[in-house]
């Protein structure tokens, strides 16, 4: 008996062996797929960022491609509603050098430039300060020099030298005044 148990136990050793080789083979084979599948997941990924990359780059490039453009260009609108008013001083110029020229002509023409030149400023948000009147503000005025007076009330613009301008409500060009100072 004692062979026959030795033989069983073999027999079962050997299974045993067959059974742990059949499973770490299975394991070997599970781990090699996760293993491919894992690097499939980091070529996919690898291949978006680069794609990623790419397409920032071409953001980039675009976006600094057309902040160069919008300097360039910003004016485009403002030159293209000017044109006409540098038209209208030429012919006014051309009247005014013909041997029959007549005043009334001229003045009409100015006004008509100067008119078309106010609408242009006001269509891109360009006002006119003329102060007098107000009180003195340093901060929209320049005072040009103050001077003495009994008929306006100390530190009042007293008449407007330049008038200044406003772009979007921010001082561009502050008015140059004459401020009255208290009468001596």
């Amino acid at each position: 008996m004692s062979t026959t148990n030795a033989q069983n136990e073999a027999v079962e050793s050997n299974e045993n062996v067959a059974q742990q080789s059949n499973e770490q083979a299975s394991v070997e084979q599970d781990v090699q797929a996760l293993l491919v599948e894992a690097q499939a997941q980091a070529a996919q990924h690898f291949d978006n960022l680069l794609r990623l990359q790419a397409d920032m780059e071409n953001l980039r490039r675009r976006t600094e491609r057309e902040i160069d453009n919008a300097k360039k260009f910003a004016l485009e609108r403002f030159i293209n509603d000017l044109i006409p008013v540098l038209d209208s001083m030429e012919m006014g110029l051309q009247a005014s050098n013909q041997a029959v020229n007549e005043q009334d002509t001229i003045r009409q023409g100015l006004e008509m430039t100067l008119k078309m030149f106010q609408d242009v400023m006001a269509r891109f948000h360009v006002e006119a300060v003329d102060p007098t009147g107000h009180s003195f503000n340093p901060q929209e005025h320049e005072a040009m020099t103050m001077q003495p007076s009994k008929e306006h009330e100390p530190n009042t613009v007293m008449f407007t030298v330049q008038k200044g301008y406003k772009l979007h409500g921010r001082v561009v060009r502050p008015a140059r005044v004459v401020v009255s100072s208290a009468a001596a």
